[in-house]
């Protein structure tokens, strides 16, 4: 995308979105290290669009988590929940200490989002499949509440064979909902494997569109194409829009990448301080 008039100018801190992702990739690797478990490769290929929704547009506060008015963020492939503790750590929400209690007994940071242990989450999740549902009936209930609020769900692409998604998806272009945003990370790895060998789901945005959404497609490492696909989400609103972006599974660091292994291991010693090294 062109962004001689676009994102870059609009948002001359885009430098800065890309030094936060940075930043948010080390404490990534470094949670799930600590934690000697955790899901690192879908909360890296998602980092990059949760930071420029968190900085460039969602309307949350720190001071105020549960303002009845703000916009709603559901991660509904919970497991990527490191890439939501460390946006919201930048945010303000979460303290570096807060960071250290990834996956401990009782800490403010669970192993999957949960809305009850850990402020600036919207929704608890386990079972992939619902975070769709969810986010329908929060934009549903600003709408009866005559409120502004928006409500962004993010949804991993293995997670799109889950039935109640496609339910959802009808639900809310029936109801005509327009304040509901859905990002698909699509990565193409989903557990146990590579999604093709799983179970084929051929042109995702296709399908999207078949459903009859808005449908938009970008590059979801592309810090101005991210920015963009934000801006084009605005721009609609007679109805359900969908943002399918194209990510890379563990990008950032190299032995990661692409590697179905890393969607729930640890690294090991050796392998923290080379992925450190590289995200540098």
């Amino acid at each position: 995308m062109s962004t001689e008039n676009g994102a870059e100018e609009k948002y001359s801190s885009i430098g800065e979105l890309l030094e936060t992702a940075k930043k948010c990739r080390r404490n990534i690797v470094q949670m799930v290290h600590r934690a000697n478990a955790g899901h690192p490769g879908g909360s890296l290929s998602a980092i990059d669009m949760l930071v420029a929704l968190y900085k460039t547009r969602l309307n949350v506060d720190p001071s105020n988590p549960d303002d009845p008015d703000r916009d709603r963020f559901i991660m509904s492939k919970g497991h990527a929940s490191p890439a939501v503790y460390s946006i919201l750590h930048e945010m303000g929400f979460l303290s570096s200490e807060d960071l250290t209690t990834y996956r401990v007994m009782g800490g403010v940071c669970q192993g999957h989002v949960d809305m009850k242990w850990t402020p600036g989450v919207d929704f608890s999740a386990g079972s992939l499949g619902m975070g769709l549902s969810f986010g329908l009936g929060t934009a549903l209930a600003a709408t009866l509440d005559g409120s502004s609020r928006t409500s962004y769900v993010m949804l991993g692409d293995g997670e799109l064979q889950e039935g109640q998604v496609w339910e959802a998806a009808m639900a809310a272009v029936h109801h005509e909902v327009g304040n509901l945003k859905v990002f698909v990370d699509r990565n193409r790895i989903q557990n146990d494997d590579f999604c093709e060998k799983q179970m084929r789901m051929f042109d995702v945005a296709e399908k999207w569109s078949g459903f009859g959404w808005a449908v938009h497609e970008c590059d979801g490492h592309d810090m101005n194409a991210v920015v963009e696909a934000i801006e084009w989400m605005d721009t609609i609103t007679d109805g359900p829009a969908v943002v399918v972006a194209h990510t890379i599974k563990g990008k950032g660091v190299s032995f990661m990448e692409d590697n179905p292994s890393f969607h729930g291991a640890a690294p090991n010693d050796e392998q923290l301080i080379l992925a450190m090294e590289e995200l540098e």
